[in-house]
């Protein structure tokens, strides 16, 4: 844990055996982007996501089929499942009455108040909380006239006005989302709405692009926020497989010393001094490493000005030299290693850690 950053102590808001806020640690969720009632492909997503390391998964349920198959996608999975409803109450019932852990929900679009009171009823006697999920693609157009377009003050004036609706039913088991594509937007907004509500806040750039593009958006965005101790959850939104959403968010966490699991990998950029094929080397042992579960730091360094003092620093790593490597073990030199041999001997020694 990283004692440099703070975290806002919010309110702690449990989702199936998950915790979000308080002192819970920050959860990594994804979506699937499989339709909800085919069961099959549905459940084999979320299993790809559990084993990335996915804490919490969300599918979109935009009819009664989807609803429906809730029940038999959560005998198949082991993380809780939040369902994602528009418009249509009756959905928001069906789901939750199969076992949804968590229900994505804007009070004010499902209709009339005794449509509000009946899906808040069914969460409260079930013990399910609600997101508050406001998107800068769908803000209300009074808010967007009265505001002069999107800005961080409608954005959480739309949320509070779907959080007091909850409130005014005593319901508090809540969560909120302000999501935009804009970074800075986002920022303003996160930050804003973390100075008025206890509640925890789901953090996220949303429709941040590509991979390598919505990468870096949500790095930035959801990383400032969380060095600024606000944050509870994230959704790394990446067109793509959500597995790279898994990896992204976990990423994301370990850079800010506030996620232990798997291996801390660091590598120098490369310059006239390095005389190994360092690039290749890096790439090869980072693939190796993927879904290695130790807590280790691992150096892949390419000359000896920088290189022998940052392979020290880490558990284990190589500092680079001419057609060789110094293999470092928690600071000490192990051995030389040939170039062709130091990506099968690296590996091999953090097989034995």
């Amino acid at each position: 844990m990283n004692k440099m950053i703070v975290r806002k102590k919010t309110n702690k808001v449990r989702v199936g055996d998950v915790f979000i806020g308080g002192d819970s640690a920050i959860t990594v969720q994804s979506m699937t982007n499989t339709k909800t009632s085919d069961i099959k492909a549905t459940a084999s997503q979320i299993k790809s996501l559990e084993e990335a390391g996915c804490d919490i998964v969300r599918v979109a349920v935009p009819d009664i089929e989807a609803a429906m198959a809730i029940k038999e996608i959560k005998k198949q999975i082991q993380i809780p499942l939040v369902v994602d409803i528009h418009f249509d109450y009756r959905l928001a019932l069906t789901a939750m009455e199969n076992g949804a852990d968590k229900v994505r929900i804007n009070p004010g679009n499902i209709g009339s108040k005794d449509r509000v009171e009946s899906v808040i009823s069914c969460a409260k006697e079930r013990e399910i909380p609600i997101r508050i999920g406001v998107n800068s693609g769908s803000l209300e157009k009074e808010l967007l006239d009265r505001y002069g377009g999107i800005t961080p003050a409608a954005l959480v004036e739309s949320a509070l006005k779907h959080v007091y609706i909850l409130e005014e039913h005593n319901f508090s088991d809540i969560v909120i989302s302000l999501k935009a594509s804009d970074v800075a937007l986002t920022i303003a907004a996160y930050k804003l709405m973390s100075e008025k509500v206890p509640y925890p806040l789901h953090l996220g750039v949303t429709e941040a692009g590509t991979v390598y593009q919505g990468t870096i958006k949500s790095a930035v965005g959801i990383g400032s926020l969380i060095a600024d101790g606000i944050g509870d959850t994230i959704r790394v939104s990446l067109t793509g497989d959500p597995v790279e959403e898994i990896k992204a968010g976990k990423a994301i966490l370990k850079s800010l010393g506030l996620h232990s699991h798997g291996v801390e990998f660091i590598s120098c950029p490369t310059c006239g001094r390095t005389k190994i094929n360092l690039i290749s080397i890096a790439e090869q042992v980072e693939s190796a490493l993927e879904n290695t579960e130790k807590p280790i730091k691992v150096a892949v360094m390419g000359c000896a000005v920088n290189g022998p003092g940052e392979a020290k620093e880490a558990d284990i790593g190589i500092a680079g030299g001419d057609g060789c490597a110094i293999l470092f073990k928690k600071g000490q030199i192990i051995r030389k290693i040939p170039e062709d041999k130091i990506v099968s001997e690296l590996i091999a020694e953090i097989d034995k850690m």
